[in-house]
């Protein structure tokens, strides 16, 4: 069982930054594409950017040049530079990858709090 495990999230004031971590317990061989979903209080769990085994990265149009996905294969992690943050950014940001293992199978994190308020 793939484990995925978050980091960094946290309380940031309008206009700032936080860096979201998300490293993989197994190595990154079989995996078509990582990237990041994020649910809000009483919303729809939506697609926040994705980035492909060959590096392609796509992002929903509210966070393009914002948000920026980024990867370490070395270290099976990904990374969500999160920039000028706005209080509807708000919401439990999840890792998740799409791995090949007889048939495609998604594994997700366990969700990290992101809050954005003065």
């Amino acid at each position: 069982q793939v484990q995925l495990v978050e980091s960094g999230g946290g309380l940031v004031q309008p206009g700032g930054s936080l860096r979201l971590s998300c490293t993989s317990s197994e190595i990154t061989f079989n995996i078509n594409a990582m990237g990041w979903y994020r649910q809000a209080p009483g919303k729809q769990r939506e697609l926040v950017a994705t980035i492909a085994v060959d590096g392609n990265t796509n992002y929903a149009d509210f966070v393009k040049g914002r948000f920026t996905i980024s990867r370490d294969g070395a270290k099976n992690t990904i990374f969500l530079q999160m920039n000028s943050l706005k209080p509807e950014d708000t919401a439990v940001y999840y890792c998740f990858e799409n791995r090949w293992t007889g048939g495609w199978e998604t594994s997700w994190g366990q969700g990290t709090q992101v809050t954005v308020s003065s």
